[in-house]
């Protein structure tokens, strides 16, 4: 990974942490924290406008517009903004806005997503406010990570320490239903993360036990379709010699056996979808599933589709590879085929380097009075974006605002953690930046 040298040794890590190694913020950083505080309205205001523009994943005109919105803050802070269209993989496209830095900076990538999963036609489509929360169709998930990002970025000019920062930032339209083929829509993404030092991702902040968590892991998303087939007949003659078991029972045992033999450490699986009958048949998007039969009839056909999470590419290797296995060996008069999609989302394992990167942001939470913020357990954060990069560079996950109800209608964002996660991620990227 390219930015390895972040890695501390354990006895420079616990020095720096140490009460006795306390430092101030650089007059800089006051500057930051101060700027941040000053535009907290500007900032809910912008987020404000942002969610009251739908922009439902097939919304494209929606996404773009979000876009352009996010164009009009961007490029007076000095960036070259674009526009990357997607129609080849059936979506509205990618905003991309580079800012090249100093001669050896470290590069920093920055991920968050204009999309979200609430539709045109979704009855949820208002920001309301209440004080320091809000409610609204993507507040959190992730326009306020959007936010975050602006007002980081605007606090860093103000201070001064922007303009020697080399940034890239990513906000992709089709995090919340990606497009077809996934190589070709994150592409620009997993180009980006190759020539990165350093990439943070600006979902939302993970919280537990009233306690702001980092993340320097993501799970991975696989998806798996499972065909099984059997002799159909009268059901007077099932398990018969000549008639087996159908393809129910096969569906169920096979099913069984996942359930008993795959578990381990950082694996969960599910079956999202099922269904047996005389037919049965997945649509083309295969989100919905429909059977013909009758109680006397040994069904022939049966369908399920599922997903499977893990923490490495190594453990989804070893996970199809106990699947197959299971589906291979079929009960009498039937036969069963397992395929697995090609779009998944790969993992965010937790790396050395991720840890290091974790280590130098509670400095910065240090000197902002802030609690150390310890690793957030894997199986707690779903899949994203940043684990596209996560095999070429060292990274953060959860710097956007703190959302409660998330990819449902009361969706609920927690306004005032904007100026803390823009305050951290403004310094953590002026230090990055400046070698501190």
């Amino acid at each position: 990974m390219k930015f390895r040298a972040l890695m501390l040794c354990s006895s420079v890590a616990f020095i720096a942490l140490s009460p006795a190694a306390h430092a101030q913020l650089s007059t800089p950083e006051t500057k930051i924290v101060a700027t941040v505080d000053a535009e907290y309205e500007r900032s809910v205001a912008l987020l404000e406008r942002l969610v009251n523009q739908n922009s439902g994943t097939m919304n494209f005109a929606g996404v773009k517009t979000v876009g352009d919105m996010m164009r009009a803050e961007l490029e007076p802070l000095g960036f070259k903004v674009e526009w990357v269209d997607m129609a080849k993989a059936g979506r509205a496209g990618h905003l991309i806005a580079t800012k090249p830095g100093k001669n050896g900076a470290k590069k920093l990538l920055l991920i968050s997503h204009l999309d979200t999963v609430f539709e045109a036609d979704s009855p949820f489509q208002k920001f309301v406010r209440n004080g320091d929360e809000a409610v609204g169709p993507g507040a959190g998930d992730d326009k306020g990570g959007m936010v975050v990002i602006v007002s980081a970025l605007r606090a860093m000019k103000a201070a001064g320490t922007l303009k020697d920062a080399a940034i890239e930032i990513h906000m992709t339209g089709d995090e919340e239903d990606s497009g077809d083929p996934i190589q070709v829509t994150r592409a620009p993404l997993i180009a980006a993360g190759k020539a990165a030092d350093v990439a943070l991702d600006f979902e939302g902040l993970s919280i537990e036990n009233g306690k702001d968590m980092g993340v320097i892991s993501r799970r991975s998303s696989n998806s798996w379709k499972l065909e099984v087939s059997g002799v159909t007949g009268h059901s007077s003659l099932i398990f018969d010699s000549t008639y087996g078991d159908g393809a129910a029972f096969e569906l169920a045992r096979i099913l069984h056996r996942f359930r008993t033999e795959l578990p381990e450490p950082n694996l969960t699986f599910n079956v999202g979808l099922m269904a047996a009958g005389q037919e049965t048949s997945l649509d083309a998007d295969s989100v919905r599933i429909s059977a013909k039969g009758k109680t006397n009839i040994i069904p022939g056909i049966a369908l399920a589709r599922g997903d499977f999470r893990t923490l490495s590419e190594e453990q989804s290797a070893r996970v199809r590879e106990k699947m197959l296995a299971i589906v291979a060996t079929s009960a009498p008069k039937t036969s069963a085929k397992i395929t697995f999609d090609q779009g998944g989302y790969p993992a965010m394992a937790p790396t050395d380097g991720n840890k290091a990167l974790l280590a130098r942001l509670n400095i910065v939470n240090r000197d902002l009075g802030l609690a150390e913020q310890v690793p957030l357990d894997p199986l707690k954060r779903g899949a994203g974006d940043i684990s596209f990069v996560a095999n070429d560079v060292d990274g953060l996950v959860g710097l956007g605002a703190f959302s409660t109800g998330d990819h449902a209608p009361g969706e609920t964002v927690d306004l005032a953690s904007i100026k803390r996660q823009a305050k951290r991620a403004a310094i953590l990227m002026t230090r990055l930046t400046h070698g501190k």
